[in-house]
């Protein structure tokens, strides 16, 4: 008898504690739907400056009406690279390829602040200036 209202105890908790899993994470992907990061529509212009390892540099003036980074660079063809559950990790840039085993790899700032988003997620406005430097050490 003892043992029955040990279990029926314990699958209550069980339960609470599913139930207050899935309220945790309703709670948190309405979040991250409302905080995301949110592309305008039509057109603009923002500039592109793409810094190599020698600290040379070129400016690309891009028109676009993409919403995210990742479409306005995709439409002048300036990147590529692999897709991963994160969106693109971007290996090229403007035909230079970072060297893995040099633990080289893209860095992407807007006004010399790093981005906290990758170029999937990173929305472009009108006037923006973005920096896209071959980095060296993880």
């Amino acid at each position: 008898m003892e043992n029955k209202k040990a279990n029926k105890k314990v699958n209550k908790k069980i339960l609470f504690g599913g139930i207050g899993i899935i309220a945790v994470a309703a709670v948190l992907l309405l979040i991250y739907n409302v905080f995301m990061p949110k592309g305008s529509t039509g057109e603009k212009k923002i500039a592109v400056e793409v810094v190599y390892q020698d600290q040379s540099s070129d400016t690309f003036d891009i028109e676009t009406d993409e919403e995210f980074l990742r479409g306005a660079l995709e439409q002048e063809e300036l990147i590529e690279g692999t897709e991963s559950e994160y969106g693109l990790y971007v290996l090229t840039v403007n035909g230079v390829t970072a060297d893995e085993s040099k633990e080289e790899w893209w860095c992407f700032t807007k006004g010399g602040e790093t981005l906290n988003t990758g170029v999937d997620m990173t929305p472009v406005a009108d006037g923006e200036h973005f920096e896209i430097t071959l980095t060296t050490g993880y």
